[in-house]
């Protein structure tokens, strides 16, 4: 479907300018000449993009703009100046207003065509990334619907797994993947039953057959994701109950076998449990926690990154105090809000 660009200008000959540049490449094209005709086309028309003069009579673009902005509808749609000023006073004052680009008259219609491009695929892109992190959310919690937590745990442990990440040498971008991807860990336990999910009691030996199985289901389901992101949060699913001492599972992978985000997450993740409260046990301190995940250093977990998790207890401890603050102002965190403690 051809995206829809609003054009506003109170000169006949600017529209046409910009009409006969646009329209042989298949945008579907609005117009209006000033202020008042603009804000009833953007409501009529819905546009993708706003090409908006500057010196209007009325209701100058600066107004328009800032009018359009208020309007949650067009929060997100890119408005590009079309004027003739262009010094750093008038452009300063355009963005302050919400533009997200300038475009000089007397227009170049090569110039045109690539901000008009660069700015709907950039719109476009963060429209994937939106959908994307809500997918993140709504697995994660279809792994946790039967805890009693606040739902809080797996973004909590997530920046525990981005930190140690950090720490480990990972770059910046592979440290938002695992923040992103450590949340899915438990993806699979959607399809395990609630009579194994919930026993109140310790599991039978072939119940506990049946509750190894959701590592493998989270990789069957995450896998049919294809993005990096997807790729390594069905890595960590699968493998984030494996040891160090080869007696996890489901492979029962030993040492370096284990692929380091899964090593990470594990950390994570036993180190947030530990110090959640449940029905059957008390909170552990977080000081107590640290002590038992060391104590399982080279058995359980990575020596090496156990060694990294004592160097950045410090910003351990700032994550969880951020992440509890934010839990006693909402008691309930929504699950579409996401903030980084980290």
């Amino acid at each position: 479907m051809s995206k829809k660009i609003l054009i506003v200008d109170d000169e006949p000959n600017n529209l046409s300018v910009l009409r006969q540049v646009l329209s042989p490449a298949g945008y579907h094209l609005a117009f209006a000449k000033n202020g008042k005709e603009a804000l009833i086309a953007a409501q009529k028309h819905q546009p993708d993009l706003v090409l908006l003069d500057i010196m209007m009579p009325e209701m100058d673009g600066y107004e328009v703009c800032t009018r359009l902005k208020e309007n949650p509808s067009f929060l997100l749609t890119p408005v590009i100046f079309v004027t003739a000023m262009d010094d750093i006073e008038n452009e300063a004052k355009g963005f302050d207003a919400g533009a997200v680009d300038y475009i000089t008259k007397p227009v170049s219609p090569s110039v045109v065509l690539a901000r008009v491009a660069t700015h709907l695929s950039l719109v476009h892109t963060g429209e994937l990334e939106r959908v994307q992190k809500e997918a993140i959310a709504m697995l994660g919690k279809a792994g946790h619907y039967n805890d009693t937590d606040t739902g809080v745990h797996i973004w909590r442990m997530a920046d525990y797994a981005a930190a140690m990440a950090r720490a480990a040498g990972w770059s910046e971008e592979n440290v938002e993947l695992i923040r992103n991807a450590a949340p899915m860990h438990d993806t699979g336990k959607i399809g395990i039953p609630d009579e194994i999910l919930k026993a109140p009691r310790k599991l039978l030996p072939q119940e506990w057959i049946v509750m190894k199985r959701h590592t493998e289901i989270g990789y069957e389901i995450l896998t049919k994701g294809h993005t990096r992101l997807f790729k390594l949060a069905a890595e960590i699913a699968l493998n984030h109950h494996e040891k160090w001492n080869g007696a996890g599972y489901p492979a029962g992978l030993q040492g370096e076998q284990i692929p380091e985000s899964a090593r990470i997450t594990a950390i994570a993740d036993v180190l947030d449990a530990l110090t959640m409260e449940r029905p059957y046990k008390q909170p552990w301190t977080l000081e107590e926690a640290l002590e038992e995940i060391k104590k399982s250093s080279g058995q359980h977990f990575d020596p090496h990154l156990i060694k990294l998790l004592a160097q950045i207890e410090p910003q351990i401890r700032n994550i969880k105090a951020c992440w509890d603050c934010h839990e006693i102002k909402s008691n309930l965190l929504p699950n579409s809000v996401r903030f980084n403690c980290f």
